[in-house]
């Protein structure tokens, strides 16, 4: 009976304790939905698009009728910004440039603020500095006549691999009779270059194996990380509950394959490191490492680690998908695959690969990569920015700490900037015949000091490897029959589509 009373009496006072808190929100904030108990307003963006989170900010955005949307997701505040301008604007904001320190971030480096992407401050400025200054060294951001062999022999052993069938067992998973898997079979010469520039080495085709196992821990990782995490984020107490279920253990999983192949790698150049003759840039780390150790210095075996792995994690999963949806929209629209033909016989001939001196002369091609980016945005919401002070955007207060999302799908797919946005249409980046780059106001890499530091070398690769496909396939559905509509997106960190099986047939 005293349970019964004390319950009925529990009942409105907790009633009113969350209704007050739903609409509790700081001074000058942007309009949002209200905030639910345990998740706060997550509850009411999953319920407006449960799979696709951009999508569930523009229905939002215009049910409040508001460019930015402020809500709370759990114990953070969040603001996500659907307007172009301030999307740009947001880019350009220091104060708008740290990062949050959430679940997802620390599992992935030893249970430290350690790498590129997810630190900021001091530590990410001097990070992210030195390695970009010495990584120009070895080709990441330039052109490089020694990078670009290898790349080239790794397209040479992909285009081989679709010809003349597999070679070593591990190819038997990835290419079976005129049938070849995507994204893997385009792996190779995105992570191989990664390893060339972090190591001067690179991994031979019968290691292979080794290299898509990387690419599976990486893909494992990126697709588990949705929304960043969402409920494990908002509550890391799931990881020890629930850790299948919350995604964690799959995290760690995927985490762990990056996390293992460098480790070898350093540990090998460790024991055989001569501090008088640095012979890659992982020596020359190690080198700095060792002149700071007396120092409070940012530099450590481990960061050394999570250095690697964060300039690989885009090579082993999200370059490769960019290309694998834009194989699939030739699927879709096979006119765009004869366009691409056109150009490279004309252009390059089938007689030698086509290389980085063909890509000015290759609009169409470069269009077409930069299309698919635009039409299909890689990573839709960016990676979550955090305000580092109290500071405002578009006339509202964004208080310290609150996180920034850009909902980059917005400016992808907005009319006023595109015109028909939602057409996969190349030509909108040309003008008479050539590539016209003032017409590119896609953001695909970021921009401003977070910009993605890998973007000169994910273009050049990706025109490499796409450029050179085509030149030897013409690729068709593996059934034969007419593709009619796109796969289902998995969002996580980035956009990916199910793996799947196309036709390839020699242009001979």
């Amino acid at each position: 009976m005293i349970a019964a009373v004390v319950l009925a009496l529990l009942i409105p006072v907790l009633f009113v304790y969350y209704y007050k808190n739903a609409y509790k929100r700081p001074k000058n904030f942007p309009p949002g939905p209200p905030s639910l108990p345990v998740y706060g307003a997550f509850w009411i963006v999953l319920a407006h698009e449960f799979n696709d989170l951009s999508t569930a900010f523009r229905k939002l955005g215009q049910k409040y009728n508001t460019k930015i949307i402020g809500l709370n997701m759990g114990p953070a505040q969040t603001v996500v910004i659907n307007d172009p301008a301030l999307i740009k604007e947001m880019f350009y904001r220091e104060e708008l440039d740290g990062r949050m320190d959430i679940i997802l971030f620390r599992l992935r480096s030893f249970w430290k603020k350690l790498g590129i992407f997810f630190t900021d401050g001091y530590f990410w400025h001097t990070q992210r500095r030195f390695s970009l200054r010495y990584l120009r060294d070895y080709g990441f951001g330039r052109r490089d006549s020694t990078l670009e062999a290898v790349i080239a022999d790794d397209i040479k052993e992909m285009i081989d691999m679709g010809l003349n069938g597999p070679k070593y067992p591990a190819e038997k998973e990835i290419v079976k009779g005129d049938l070849v898997y995507l994204p893997y079979f385009l792996a190779a010469p995105f992570v191989n270059g990664i390893v060339q520039v972090l190591s001067r080495s690179t991994l031979p085709r019968s290691a292979y194996k080794d290299l898509w196992s990387l690419v599976r821990g990486a893909i494992m990782f990126q697709r588990n990380s949705n929304d960043m995490g969402g409920a494990l984020s908002l509550t890391p107490w799931l990881k020890d509950v629930l850790p299948n279920y919350s995604g964690y253990n799959a995290l760690v999983k995927g985490n762990q394959c990056l996390l293992d192949f460098f480790q070898k790698i350093i540990k090998d150049a460790i024991e055989t490191h001569d501090e008088n003759y640095d012979r890659h840039f992982i020596d020359m780390y190690l080198t700095k490492t060792k002149q700071e150790m007396n120092q409070k210095s940012t530099y450590s075996v481990d960061q050394l680690i999570l250095t690697c792995t964060d300039y690989m994690f885009p090579a082993a999963s999200a370059v490769q998908f960019v290309l694998t949806i834009l194989i699939e929209r030739l699927l879709l629209q096979p006119e765009v695959q004869v366009k691409i033909h056109e150009e490279i016989d004309r252009i390059v001939g089938r007689d030698r690969l086509p290389s980085l001196d063909d890509r000015r002369n290759m609009p169409y091609v470069e269009a077409c990569i930069r299309e698919i980016m635009r039409h299909e945005t890689t990573v839709p919401l960016s990676v979550p920015h955090r305000a580092m002070t109290d500071t405002k955007l578009g006339g509202y207060n964004i208080p310290e700490n609150t996180m920034v999302n850009p909902n980059l799908t917005m400016l992808h797919m907005d009319e006023e900037l595109w015109g028909d946005p939602q057409n996969f249409r190349p030509e909108r980046f040309l003008k008479n015949g050539q590539l016209d780059l003032a017409s590119d106001k896609s953001l695909p890499f970021g921009a401003g000091r977070r910009l993605c530091a890998g973007e000169t070398y994910a273009r050049q690769t990706m025109f490499q490897v796409f450029a050179a496909f085509m030149q030897a396939f013409t690729v068709s559905t593996a059934d034969g029959k007419p593709l009619l509509r796109p796969a289902k997106r998995i969002q996580g960190i980035i956009t990916t589509i199910p793996e799947f099986w196309v036709r390839i047939t020699p242009r001979t």
